[in-house]
């Protein structure tokens, strides 16, 4: 059964949910482990960035069409899983960047990464779990919910990893990494 957007306006929310994540702000470590604060931003940035831009791109696809069925919003929630679990896999690779409070900042990523692959989780079971245009209502009314949380644990994190050292390493690495120019707000 096909239902209108007007009855599912709360995908808006995923768009809406991307938007909320780039106040916040991918992937790769040395052999040791470590990287340099500015390329480790870089990474996380990165993949941050790759993420929304594939949650708002399937947002759009099922914002274009007359109807949307729940095949196709089956399909969406596979693709947003997939993307989560790619942005889960980029943090949980970062290493740790070459700083006073590095393991503490590998560590806030790495449980973002959990929190997040669980709320993509969520998200799944709720519309696969849904049944009829009420129970559809109801999951993405829940997956709105679910995708501030998502928005939340982004920027908490990003927040904390901002407060982690006294000399405020991290939080310069952001502001200098050129692919977060985008994401995070410069302070003047």
């Amino acid at each position: 059964m096909a239902v209108s957007f007007s009855r599912v306006g709360v995908l808006a929310a995923v768009v809406a949910a991307t938007a909320f994540l780039a106040a916040g702000c991918g992937s790769s470590k040395s052999s040791s482990g470590t990287v340099t604060p500015e390329d480790w931003a870089n990474n996380v940035c990165s993949a941050i960035t790759t993420w929304t831009d594939s949650v708002r791109k399937t947002g759009n696809d099922l914002r274009a069409g007359n109807n949307v069925s729940k095949a196709s919003l089956n399909s969406a929630v596979d693709d947003f899983q997939s993307s989560t679990q790619q942005l889960a896999d980029d943090l949980k690779g970062l290493g740790r960047p070459n700083t006073s409070a590095g393991k503490q900042a590998q560590a806030s990523v790495e449980k973002l990464s959990g929190e997040i692959q669980t709320d993509a989780d969520t998200i799944k079971s709720e519309v696969k779990g849904a049944s009829g245009v009420a129970g559809l209502q109801k999951a993405l009314a829940n997956v709105g919910v679910t995708l501030t949380q998502m928005g939340e644990q982004v920027t908490n994190t990003f927040g904390e990893l901002g407060n982690l050292d006294a000399k405020g390493e991290l939080e310069s690495a952001f502001k200098k990494a050129d692919k977060c120019s985008s994401l995070v707000k410069q302070s003047s």
